[in-house]
């Protein structure tokens, strides 16, 4: 499946998840409805995963935790903000160039309508 196939898929469910909830709630309340959808729809989905940052001969193996990974392809990054920042692009960009990931999402949960919070990322 490509990376398309699977943001196409994501992007519904946590549009679902939304539009269930509603916005207000904890990050990790959307984060675990959204792992339960995107399981329940067949998919390999990994969550907090970590992702160490290398610097020269130096692992840092607690450097960053990913929201969720999906089908280790795309990258979602989760946020319950009143606004999305360049802090937030920053950390989505620096976890898929570290994990060499062609796609991401950053997804805020803490709007109206879900499209309105979603920025999609390609390297």
């Amino acid at each position: 499946m490509s990376e398309n196939e699977i943001s196409k898929i994501i992007l519904g469910k946590a549009i679902e998840v939304h539009r269930t909830l509603g916005p207000g709630l904890l990050e990790s309340a959307y984060q675990e409805c959204l792992y339960y959808e995107l399981i329940n729809e067949g998919l390999t989905v990994e969550k907090e995963k970590a992702l160490p940052i290398v610097y020269k001969e130096i692992k840092l193996d607690h450097g960053y935790r990913i929201d969720l990974l999906i089908e280790n392809k795309v990258v979602i990054e989760l946020k319950t903000v009143e606004f999305l920042t360049d802090v937030h692009t920053a950390q989505i960009l620096t976890y898929m160039k570290l994990g060499n990931y062609k796609l991401g999402l950053l997804l805020n949960f803490n709007v109206k309508l879900l499209k309105e919070g979603i920025k999609r990322f390609i390297l």
